[in-house]
């Protein structure tokens, strides 16, 4: 990973193989990061695994080629009950074919991508869990 920091804003340029969660756990601990807003990404993932829920739980996909991100935003917050980092992905990709597929991001490494997160001052971003499942967002 290649990382600057300005301001509020972190820029990343990612590498062949990374993952993207381990590197996001990575910079948020090391530009201490605990609430912030994924504003873009772009690029390419050379694995990719996204999610759709039914209403009950995540049917998930996995994709084992190479896809062009067409749209990747999300927010990162903090889990309210263990102060985990909780990342919150949403993806749309482009096939060799051009058909675009997307969903909740699961899991993924790039091939290259490029990615710009802003962190929140004085708002905290705090997930719990909801009776339907889902860990929802509170913010505080």
């Amino acid at each position: 990973m290649i990382i600057k920091e300005g301001n509020s804003t972190v820029a990343v340029r990612f590498q062949e193989g990374e993952d993207l969660f381990e590197s996001l756990r990575v910079i948020c601990t090391n530009y201490s990061i605990n609430s912030g807003i994924i504003l873009s990404g772009v690029g390419m993932f050379e694995s990719l695994e996204i999610g759709y829920w039914n209403g009950k739980e995540y049917v998930t996909k996995k994709i084992n080629e190479l896809v062009e991100i067409v749209s990747l935003t999300g927010n990162i917050g903090i889990s309210e009950t263990e102060g985990e980092l909780v990342f919150h992905l949403h993806i749309a990709v482009a096939l060799q074919d051009y058909q675009v597929i997307g969903g909740h991001f699961v899991n993924g490494k790039f091939y290259n991508g490029e990615l710009f997160i802003k962190k929140l001052q004085n708002i905290a971003l705090l997930r719990k869990k909801e009776s339907n499942g889902l860990v929802g967002l509170n913010p505080a």
